[in-house]
């Protein structure tokens, strides 16, 4: 089984933590070469934040890329005002997860709820946003899903907007709430490091 799959590759893969500013932070590497760096809050267990970084064909390391938690762009506010940077004004995308679902995000969408349409897409393994007045057109992946190979169900599937923010929610299937939890335990026994103890035991 493909969840199973996942569940073997991230309990062979290298874990380093550590523990600063109230997070738990934890880096895997793969034996493919692959990276994955997650952060959990220490009081509620939430992932806060998960980015991979992946190696190109000579061996160079590409740049991270989040999957969960506000994209690096957006991190990285320029002090220089000469620099052309994106409006403040457009819709900004990102992911961040509750216990029991996968959430998204999307900013400065002003228009009624009404407006909006989000459907699964099962042939093309990804969620669509769109709507009525041709104003936004988002289509994107459940990372989580394909990786253990479960099928999109459109049940799972719900929105809401409020104050210019449309807000996407998909029901974990119970295959992903029992790996979560699974690792979660993995990861407590881990020896986390506070931050100063630059000796991380990777395990």
């Amino acid at each position: 089984m493909a969840v199973q799959g996942w569940s073997d590759a991230l309990k062979s893969s290298k874990k380093t933590a550590l523990i600063n500013d109230g997070k738990r932070k934890v880096h895997y590497l793969f034996t493919d070469g692959k990276e994955m760096a997650e952060e959990y809050d220490l009081k509620t267990d939430e992932l806060n934040v998960r980015k991979w970084r992946l190696k190109s064909t000579l061996g160079a390391q590409s740049s991270w890329q989040v999957e969960v938690g506000e994209p690096l762009s957006s991190l990285a506010v320029s002090l220089d005002s000469d620099v052309i940077k994106e409006s403040g004004c457009n819709p900004t995308f990102m992911r961040k997860d509750t216990k029991t679902c996968f959430q998204w995000r999307i900013r400065n969408l002003p228009y009624p709820k009404d407006v909006f349409s989000v459907v699964v897409e099962p042939s093309d393994r990804c969620v669509i946003i769109k709507t009525s007045n041709k104003k936004y057109y988002k289509k994107f992946s459940i990372p989580d899903l394909d990786r253990s190979e479960l099928p999109l169900d459109s049940s799972a599937l719900s929105f809401t907007h409020a104050n210019n923010t449309l807000i996407v929610s998909y029901k974990k299937p119970k295959e992903i709430l029992a790996l979560e939890q699974e690792l979660m335990k993995e990861l407590k026994k881990l020896k986390g490091n506070t931050e100063g103890d630059v000796d991380c035991k990777t395990q």
